[in-house]
């Protein structure tokens, strides 16, 4: 196996296909061990900005970016005939749901035919994208095999197949892509071998597992056990809010317990790439086995029912001051998915958007990290942030935290707000109690 000598030498060259939330921290993490990256995507100013070692994600800071491209050994390049240039192949393309809930594998598709164009012999081929179990031999493996003329290629022998999925989690101060352990299931123990090798190069520590198929599963059980019990806790805001019991109060006190417990936090919806979709591709592969998943399908129906009880808890907040949702004018702070990142992909409060307007209210928003609202396969707001200055806080009859981001002065936010709907216990946390806030 030529490649595990390239990887030994670290002569190897990578190839990441999408360099976006997950492609791009993980090609800096191969760069910073001198493992030449060439980054792959459609997005032509994507391409320009890191080519000049200028950031574009604002939750990984420019000097990351300038020291690889700097030392020269992460580039990027929208040619994907290029791709005979790299020994190694990984797939960071997005994996969403079309508009009924099943997969969407286009991207996924279309990038395996474009690489199998340009398959080499020797080369390592390893999908990241999360996905359904059975996508890296039941799609990607016909395709390479084939790619020479009809089963000239064999993987193990003349090529290397593997699924590892990402575990990237933006912004977290205590672990970066190199500090969270790879799970990774070859095709063969040979395409195994090669992934480890690898993987083994940069990050910390690789699990493997029997089959693509095992990784494939292991990636949709992390996320659909934080489905669930988020889900839970939303359900249990809404039964002890009627109980008039806090919520937080509960959780804080049951953290309490060193063992057979873990905190999850209730709050305006899912969001981001994984939790809110992750779980229907297990929901829908399964019924080719005649089974339905009950269990993720009723977390999905909790969460995505949480930005209409905020919607709900608004209008009864706004009935209490005598005044009518219709024709009231909503600032949302917050629309990231979650704090300190500009990824608002999923995010709960473009469903919040559509339905406050769809109730009559006069809708703003405000993000520090998004200073305008981009166009989304779902939505097409055309908004810009607006300015928390004081006379422009007084200017809405509600405003509503949707996204906590730590560079809000949320005293500041208090003391000139009509009425607040806090749905991430922000002002209560930090000791701001006044009776213009209603936590959901």
């Amino acid at each position: 196996m030529e490649i595990l000598n390239r990887i030994k030498n670290k002569t190897v060259k990578v190839g990441i296909i999408g360099m976006g939330y997950v492609g791009l921290p993980l090609g800096i993490a191969f760069a910073k061990k001198q493992i030449k990256v060439l980054g792959f995507d459609l997005d032509e100013r994507k391409i320009t900005l890191l080519n000049k070692g200028k950031g574009y994600l604002k939750h990984i800071s420019e000097d990351k970016f300038s020291n690889a491209v700097k030392t020269g050994y992460l580039r990027a390049t929208s040619d994907f005939s290029r791709l005979k240039e790299v020994d190694a192949i990984l797939i960071c393309v997005p994996t969403p749901l079309t508009e009924h809930r099943e997969p969407d594998m286009s991207f996924v598709v279309n990038t395996s035919e474009v690489i199998a164009k340009h398959l080499r012999k020797d080369q390592l081929v390893v999908l990241e994208s999360t996905t359904y179990p059975g996508t890296t031999d039941e799609i990607l493996l016909p395709l390479f095999e084939n790619s020479q003329g009809k089963g000239k290629f064999k993987v193990g022998k003349d090529f290397y197949l593997a699924f590892s999925p990402e575990r990237e989690d933006p912004n977290n101060p205590d672990y970066t892509t190199a500090e969270i352990p790879k799970v990774i299931g070859g095709i063969t123990p040979n395409c195994l071998k090669a992934a480890r090798a690898l993987y083994n190069q940069v990050i910390v520590k690789t699990i493997p597992v029997s089959s693509p198929r095992a990784a494939e599963a292991t990636k949709l059980l992390e996320n659909i056990f934080r489905s669930v019990n988020i889900a839970l806790v939303n359900e249990l805001k809404m039964v002890f809010d009627r109980m008039d019991i806090d919520v937080w109060e509960v959780i804080a006190a049951a953290s309490t317990k060193p063992f057979g417990f873990k905190a999850f936090y209730p709050g305006p919806g899912l969001g981001g790439h994984c939790i809110p979709i992750d779980p229907f591709y297990l929901t829908w592969k399964a019924r080719e086995f005649e089974l339905n998943t009950k269990f993720i399908e009723l977390a999905g129906e909790i969460n995505t029912s949480q930005p209409y009880y905020v919607v709900e808890r608004t209008l009864h907040a706004l009935n209490n001051l005598k005044k009518s949702l219709n024709g009231s004018r909503v600032l949302i702070l917050g629309a990231a998915y979650k704090k300190d990142i500009d990824d608002m992909r999923e995010s709960p409060s473009l469903k919040l958007i559509e339905i406050y307007r769809g109730k009559g209210a006069k809708v703003d928003y405000n993000d520090p990290l998004i200073p305008k609202l981009s166009k989304t396969r779902k939505y097409k707001y055309d908004m810009t942030s607006v300015t928390l200055t004081k006379s422009n806080l007084k200017k809405y009859d509600v405003v509503v935290l949707s996204t906590d981001h730590s560079v809000y002065d949320y005293k500041f936010i208090a003391q000139n707000s009509r009425l607040i709907i806090d749905t991430r216990n922000a002002f209560a946390s930090r000791k701001i109690r006044r009776k213009n806030i209603f936590k959901t």
